[in-house]
């Protein structure tokens, strides 16, 4: 049986499978936005895969998120304790970006007269104080029926401690409005910060249905094809789900695409023997990078959707990335002072950078890549695809080169120049900006237009090494296939480090391992891990330091203490062990380990090194071509070593090599490039 991954882009859809008797497939398609099912199953077809044969399918898409940032989710309705109408308008006091004269908060997701309040209050500590009255439960449901509400969300003060009142409610409205799609906090994000859990409620519940309609229908189509195999949906934090999870928590989905690359940027380092790497996807519409350290992803406990000054608060553990507007895709175009600028306006699947021929008249980074000569126009998806490469020339003559005074080459240099700036901040973002050295980690580059940009930015920043996987345009798609089956628990429990219950946390711990048992599916081995978030008093924001289950049996709060302070000192490069420590949440992460692919050897004796043809390229000098040797990677036997200047072709990707850089294949296929000493 084969597994087969598929992942869903704002450009291409990208498919990867693997079989142990026949080995690795691959397909790409555009992506259909109007049907993203489309795309799916036009990769399927394409691919010769029969569906039947497939016993997992895991999946990957930006439907949640889009669904968010384009404000296309349902008409939503909150319930909350009364005296706490606006805490979800109000938000946090903070004010991003100080000296914006212009600056405004995120519009709510849920309008004010939608927000409704009844008699409830539960205390922290869990003691019920005023119990919910029906008849005001009933009436918020018909005020909710005659303003077409379709989702709604329930969050009440301190439920994260005793959630009783929202499951009476949840049990009303499911009564009432059966049709109404429901989110109670409890469930979500059953974690204390009153506005952060309201904001993740409400965006679950405002993602909800459209994602729920997604599934099903992705679900329907799949046995249309003969797929009769578990699928699985990709979350943010880097493991996977079942479709009956994803329908009920979708905000767990944010990031579901770009985090299998980051996966695999992980496995495959570590197996090159680079504990430490970045990894950096650039496809059609955006370029996102990660940092990996000693071997595993780097996580946040949850992050803004749309920006940290405008966005809105998802506080779900999801792979650390950083993610900008300059993919393949992103539109070269000219401000109001005659500055050239690139993105983060995307020309997307539909119509497309200019090459493609699909009605765009805008021109793109991949459209600059043409015009240089690093993409092949008769090359491109292995020929599938031929580019059009004389009306690049011509409409970005047109729109840019006249304003600009410059030629097409000089032109089309600049909007690639212009991207790997804004590129390389991206990396350094995630790597010098939190006190990292990139010299000390191999850069892993991915997605369609990764490899053709990622040796620049590594000389940007110093890096001596770069690796370019197999399979780098369906890079996000082959991580998914190495994804655990993952999902995390939260209980907020606050208290001195040395005051606190291990008793208790125990039965914190036994009651979210049976939690976790219910969503998990059948597994030959689950792990389970604990994490307790720690803080020196008076500290905003906590650590989360690793606990195994004997150091709670014994009580071991010195063990504890100590792994906070080392971890801190790691950290922030300080700590302080003579000041007191408070715990604030216990956390339990379940992983069921999945079967995983094992990725085959290259055979040392196919291929050599001899270039398939030569063409001129332009690299650091727009005004001299180089007649630049062009090998084709399928050729490229391990062992093989290649000197640049030089491009390596596959079927949807490019590397470029610049002068005096080194490439070796490695054994299991990997191109590792050295860069060379300036």
């Amino acid at each position: 049986m084969a597994l087969l991954a598929i992942d869903i882009g704002g450009t291409f859809t990208d498919l990867m499978a693997f079989d142990d008797a026949a080995g690795f497939y691959q397909a790409k398609s555009l992506t259909t936005p109007d049907d993203f099912a489309q795309g799916i199953i036009d990769c399927i077809e394409k691919c010769g895969l029969d569906p039947a044969a497939v016993s997992d399918l895991i999946h990957g898409t930006t439907v949640a998120i889009n669904t968010l940032i384009e404000r296309k989710g349902a008409n939503t309705g909150l319930i909350v304790t009364r005296g706490t109408r606006d805490v979800y308008a109000i938000g946090r006091g903070n004010r991003p970006e100080s000296y914006n004269l212009f600056f405004h908060r995120p519009r709510t997701l849920v309008p004010r007269h939608l927000t409704c309040e009844i008699d409830e209050r539960v205390m922290a500590s869990g003691e019920v104080l005023t119990r919910p009255d029906r008849a005001q439960i009933e009436a918020v449901c018909d005020k909710f029926e005659k303003a077409g509400v379709e989702s709604v969300a329930v969050c009440f003060l301190h439920s994260y401690t005793n959630p009783g009142h929202e499951r009476m409610v949840g049990e009303v409205l499911k009564e009432r409005l059966p049709e109404i799609y429901v989110s109670l906090s409890h469930e979500v994000l059953r974690e204390f910060r009153e506005y952060e859990r309201t904001s993740t409620t409400v965006v679950n519940s405002y993602i909800g249905p459209r994602v729920s309609g997604y599934v099903h229908n992705l679900e329907a189509r799949l046995a249309d094809v003969g797929f009769e195999g578990d699928l699985a949906i990709m979350q943010s934090n880097g493991g996977v789900m079942s479709p009956e999870v994803a329908t009920r928590r979708p905000a767990a989905m944010m990031e579901s695409g770009p985090v299998g690359g980051i996966i695999a940027s992980a496995k495959i380092g570590q197996a090159l023997g680079y504990a430490n790497v970045i990894s950096f996807d650039m496809g059609g519409t955006t370029a996102k990078s990660s940092l990996v350290r000693g071997g595993e992803t780097t996580m946040s406990e949850g992050y803004y959707v749309g920006g940290y000054a405008n966005g809105h608060p998802v506080m779900l553990p999801v792979v650390d990335v950083v993610e900008i507007g300059a993919g393949g895709g992103s539109i070269a175009w000219i401000d109001e002072v005659g500055a050239l600028k690139v993105g983060p306006q995307s020309s997307g699947a539909d119509p497309g950078p200019i090459c493609y021929g699909g009605g765009g008249t805008e021109p793109t980074i991949t459209d600059a890549n043409v015009i240089l000569g690093r993409i092949g126009a008769t090359d491109f998806l292995g020929g599938e695809m031929p580019l059009d490469d004389a009306a690049a020339f011509e409409l970005t003559a047109e729109k840019l080169c006249r304003e600009l005074g410059m030629s097409e080459i000089e032109t089309a240099h600049a909007i690639v120049e212009i991207a790997l700036a804004k590129m390389s901040l991206a990396v350094r973002e995630v790597s010098v900006e939190k006190g990292y050295d990139p010299r000390d980690f191999a850069l892993v580059a991915s997605g369609g237009a990764g490899p053709l940009h990622a040796v620049a930015i590594a000389r940007e920043l110093h890096i001596p090494t770069v690796v370019i996987p197999r399979f780098p345009a369906h890079f996000s798609a082959l991580g998914m296939l190495m994804a655990d089956e993952r999902h995390d628990f939260t209980r907020t429990y606050f208290a001195p480090l040395e005051a606190v219950d291990f008793a208790a946390l125990q039965d914190i711990f036994r009651e979210t391992r049976g939690e976790a048992k219910k969503v998990l599916r059948e597994m030959p081995e689950i792990d389970y891990q604990i994490q307790l978030d720690l803080r020196y008093v008076g500290q905003e924001f906590t650590l989360s330091v690793p606990v195994t289950e004997a150091q709670l049996e014994a009580g071991d709060a010195g063990a504890i203490r100590q792994a906070f302070n080392q971890l801190h000192e790691q950290r922030y490069a300080h700590s302080a062990s003579d000041e007191p420590v408070e715990m604030v949440n216990f956390r339990l992460i379940a992983l069921g380990r999945r079967p995983h692919m094992k990725n085959p050897a290259l055979d040392s004796s196919a291929g050599g090194q001899q270039p398939a043809k030569h063409r001129p390229v332009y690299f650091d000098d727009p005004g001299a071509p180089v007649d630049c040797p062009v090998y084709f990677r399928g050729d490229l036997g391990a062992g093989v070593r290649i000197e640049g200047p030089a491009l390596v072709q596959e079927y949807a990707s490019t590397t470029v090599l610049f002068n005096e850089d080194a490439c070796t294949i490695a054994p299991t296929g990997e191109m590792i490039i050295s860069l060379r000493s300036d």
